[in-house]
């Protein structure tokens, strides 16, 4: 039944698209682009028209995807023209009948007890009976006995009968024998089709095309977003994530970004929750977007074509290949090491952090200084401070941080972190990133100083 359900649904979507051919047409008919004009010549393929043809002398003229599982379903019902299987037709008479005696029996019930009764469907429980009314509007505050499975969200219930249980079995009885018989008939169909499904590819082809330059249309003239330019550089003046534009409530802090050949490796610290990872996700977009061919969220903007884009963000395990997030970390920087070229971007967001501080340390050192090696453009984000020092052998090493400030509470016996996502030059002066994130959080004050005067001695030890 579910494969059979599944070949007439998507019938409807082929004969509902190519319907749509047409139209198209119209729209690019006018167009003097040469790609628009190559994607209307392409529409002018007589194949669409033939299997249109050919869909059209099976399927009801009327039938197309509708919203609404019950409308959907009567789509599928009803979707075969009449007098092609004699024995279809007497099924589908007895659909509808059983399908008016449903509503026939809840008019009924609604006239007996004096309720506001209504028909509803859903796919998996059928028709049932939907009632709106406050509980204190019924007789002794509940619903008749002949009721079954009641189930009430705020003052809408919803219920069924045993004779609407039976009526229910029987129109799936009818649904399936419904079902079988269009499934031979649209089979049939369907094999007279496939020598001409080629052009349908075609199809696809032309729409999402369309689609991406709609979408970049939209954006580069209903947005702030600016045309890139492509040179050596890679200069942003005031960008913004594109994504968090869109989900946040307010417009998000907007930063610069500026990487040539001779300064082409910046070390970002800050502490937690102060923006350096969706920094680093925004400016590997900004990109993207440039290179596909879409304008870029910020005041203006300037990249270098990169080969590749590496990356090197979360902290997660996998299971499944019995790798620890040390393993991964290490698997994701060595294949960085091995693959990244001079025009590559490299991004990486806290390396080290699946072992110990010293390791951490180390293995930092290390692959920040085989990248320097490399003309590719880095951002490494971390929260080793001693790799800050590393701009005193290296010239094309720069600091940056993302500013906090300290704001004392009214009564001077608080202070908190106030985040003002601002990209700085220098490194952060900040310690105990992640205690500072957890002053704002609601941790009780005892188990913070505790934390502290751990971290403290810890930190000790390493100097």
């Amino acid at each position: 039944v579910k494969t059979a359900e599944s070949k007439i649904t998507n019938l409807i979507y082929l004969k509902h698209t190519l319907e749509l051919v047409e139209p198209l047409k119209t729209a690019l008919r006018s167009c003097n682009m040469p790609l628009l004009k190559a994607y209307y010549n392409s529409l002018e393929d007589t194949r669409f028209g033939i299997i249109l043809e050919k869909i059209t002398t099976v399927i009801n003229d009327d039938t197309r995807y509708t919203k609404g599982c019950l409308s959907m379903r009567t789509q599928k019902c009803y979707a075969v023209k009449p007098n092609i299987n004699e024995f279809l037709d007497i099924a589908r008479r007895t659909y509808t009948e059983i399908v008016d005696d449903i509503a026939g029996m809840i008019t009924q019930l609604a006239e007996k007890y004096n309720l506001p009764l209504k028909t509803s469907f859903s796919s998996a429980r059928g028709f049932f009976i939907q009632m709106n009314v406050d509980c204190s509007a019924l007789p002794s505050g509940q619903l008749p006995s002949e009721f079954t499975k009641i189930t009430k969200v705020k003052n809408t219930y919803s219920f069924t009968s045993p004779d609407l249980i039976k009526m229910n079995e029987r129109c799936q009885e009818s649904l399936r024998e419904i079902y079988h018989m269009t499934y031979l008939i649209v089979c049939k169909l369907l094999n007279e089709i496939y020598e001409h499904i080629h052009c349908l590819y075609k199809l696809s082809d032309i729409v999402s095309m369309l689609d991406m330059l709609l979408s970049f249309a939209h954006a580069c003239t209903l947005s702030d977003y600016v045309r890139p330019e492509f040179t050596d550089t890679l200069a942003i003046k005031q960008g913004w994530h594109p994504i968090l534009e869109k989900i946040a409530v307010e417009k998000p802090v907007s930063n610069n970004t500026y990487l040539t050949e001779g300064n082409n490796f910046v070390i970002i610290t800050g502490p937690n929750m102060s923006g350096k990872s969706t920094y680093l996700k925004q400016i590997a977009l900004c990109q993207i977007m440039a290179q596909i061919g879409s304008y870029v969220p910020a005041e203006y903007c300037s990249f270098r074509i990169a080969e590749q884009i590496f990356t090197r963000i979360g902290m997660d395990d996998d299971i499944e290949t019995n790798a620890s997030t040390f393993m991964k970390e290490m698997q994701e920087i060595t294949y960085i090491i091995q693959n990244a070229n001079d025009k590559s971007l490299i991004i990486i967001d806290e390396l080290g952090r699946g072992t110990s501080a010293e390791e951490g340390i180390g293995i930092c050192y290390a692959a920040c200084e085989y990248l320097l090696n490399l003309k590719a453009f880095t951002l490494f984000a971390t929260h080793f401070l001693e790799l800050c020092h590393i701009d005193a052998l290296y010239p094309n090493v720069e600091n940056y941080h993302f500013e906090v400030q300290h704001v004392r509470s009214s009564a001077g016996n608080k202070e908190k972190i106030a985040y003002t996502y601002t990209l700085s030059k220098g490194y952060t002066e900040e310690k105990n990133y992640g205690l500072k994130a957890a002053e704002v959080s609601s941790l009780p004050s005892s188990v913070i100083l505790d934390a502290k005067e751990i971290t403290n001695r810890i930190a000790k030890q390493i100097l």
